[in-house]
């Protein structure tokens, strides 16, 4: 932990991807961090690098959650209490069509990438409002601006998600709570599309071939990282991310 720091953030979905890189970028701005995931190896060794603390833990289940904010409180109570809340997991299953999709998949997306991240802003709500400063940052997608084909349960995920931030905002606004809402295009993770494609390492790898630069993790992190370091009274309301090879959802520049 950082001595004194004024700034307290919890960060899920935090063992790859975009919440690793955004754990490491507030660690390196200063903040004490709370980094969440299911795989406590994972988020061990990411808490050695920084000098996060790892508090591994399912954000869709209930007793995960509780421990959770207990962790959270007493690893803050020293600095404050938690100021910032972001929420980074989630996830896709399946590029099947509605007609054919797997109602799992979708119970699942629903689940982590709704529901986890309503029960992780209820459990840290009453802090943040108490706090007089708070922040809630909850990264969505792009496709959960424009439905494509073949991605209609990660789109009603997203789309569920995008209309809770935008409820949320309204509601929290009189509590000082602001509520950010960042919504990338294509980023080049080590585990989004294999997860999605079921494991099917060249499936994933054809998501990317012939894009020069997509996106990173790190690229995501630091527009996260901006976001909640602005002034309070400041509020990015959403912040759509591509790479200029992604000028729209229907359109992907592809070299050769």
């Amino acid at each position: 932990m950082v001595e004194n720091s004024s700034r307290n953030a919890v960060v899920t979905g935090a063992s790859s991807g975009i919440g690793a890189a955004t754990v490491r970028a507030l660690r390196a701005h200063g903040w004490n961090v709370v980094a969440v995931a299911r795989r406590a190896d994972r988020l061990l060794a990411l808490a050695a690098e920084t000098g996060a603390i790892a508090c591994p833990a399912d954000i869709s289940k209930d007793d995960d959650v509780a421990r959770l904010r207990s962790n959270v409180t007493d690893a803050f109570a020293q600095f404050g209490g938690v100021d910032t809340v972001i929420n980074i997991a989630g996830g896709a299953r399946g590029v099947d069509p509605v007609g054919s999709a797997s109602v799992q998949d979708w119970e699942w997306m629903y689940q982590v990438n709704v529901l986890g991240t309503l029960k992780v802003i209820q459990a840290f709500l009453p802090e943040l409002r108490a706090h007089g400063r708070g922040t809630v940052l909850n990264l969505t997608s792009t496709a959960g601006l424009v439905a494509y084909e073949g991605g209609a349960g990660y789109n009603a995920a997203k789309f569920g998600q995008h209309a809770l931030n935008n409820a949320l905002r309204l509601e929290e606004a009189e509590h000082n709570v602001r509520v950010i809402e960042v919504a990338p295009g294509l980023v080049h993770t080590e585990e989004f599309m294999l997860n999605r494609l079921g494991g099917d390492k060249e499936a994933a790898a054809k998501t990317y071939q012939g894009v020069a630069e997509p996106l990173l993790p790190e690229d995501v992190a630091d527009v996260v990282r901006y976001a909640v370091e602005l002034p309070q009274h400041i509020n990015l309301d959403q912040i759509v991310v591509r790479p200029v090879a992604q000028a729209a959802a229907h359109k992907l520049i592809r070299n050769p």
